[in-house]
């Protein structure tokens, strides 16, 4: 574990972005926008090429996965529009957490912490996610990208979370897995922590502002006892 930031600080809570992070949904994601592609006539995307659309919000993910002279407002919201019904008939046929999640999130509740999720992902989507594929915890707030609320890296829903928890920022973490993630906790004024085992590579997280980069999710754990 590359470690730049030992405060020891008493952490209260963790702060998870969703996919990427907890769950490996690239493939169910990768598959949907091209379903959407494929039936306006437009170019497919490899899966591996999802790891760099995906991660700003689905109508980013259609800014970038279009070609560029059909990337209208038009387009772009016809293409938003046809994903969340393509991606509500699969969302869940191959997304799964990631191995190690469950024994990380087994210990974060044993040593008393709040467990949350900030995502880009739609809302509803993001919620349906976490309680079918991750029924056994009990996450206390769990917020997806909601209409005129600003999303990552904005820090508008990191300070949202806290403010609710009733915690300062010095006691809560946040975990993800791409720029836009730390870029969000650097923002919000809390500690960053890069997943190495994401959709993008660790110099990424390095450049935008990680504190940490974790390789296994159990490494969290060492990261809240201080060690």
């Amino acid at each position: 574990m590359l470690n730049a930031d030992n405060s020891g600080s008493k952490y209260r809570a963790v702060i998870f972005d969703l996919d990427g992070t907890l769950l490996d949904t690239l493939e169910d994601l990768a598959t949907a926008a091209n379903s959407v592609l494929r039936g306006k006539g437009f170019p497919e995307h490899t899966v591996a090429e999802y790891r760099y659309l995906v991660g700003d919000g689905v109508a980013v993910l259609f800014e970038r996965a279009l070609p560029a002279a059909f990337r209208t407002s038009a387009i772009i919201t016809e293409c938003v529009a046809a994903m969340r019904v393509a991606y509500a008939t699969q969302w869940n046929v191959h997304s799964r957490p990631y191995a190690g999640i469950a024994e990380m999130l087994d210990g974060l509740i044993q040593r008393g912490l709040k467990l949350t999720v900030l995502s880009n992902k739609q809302h509803d989507f993001a919620g349906q996610c976490v309680r079918e594929l991750m029924p056994q915890w009990s996450f206390d707030i769990v917020l997806g990208q909601r209409e005129n609320i600003p999303r990552k890296p904005d820090p508008f829903g990191v300070h949202e979370i806290i403010d609710r928890l009733g915690l300062s920022r010095p006691q809560v973490l946040y975990v993800g897995d791409t720029n836009v993630d730390m870029q969000t906790a650097c923002n919000a004024g809390v500690c960053a922590v890069g997943a190495a085992w994401g959709f993008r590579p660790v110099d990424e997280l390095l450049e935008n502002g990680a504190k940490h980069i974790i390789h296994h999710p159990a490494e969290l754990l060492t990261i809240v006892d201080g060690r």
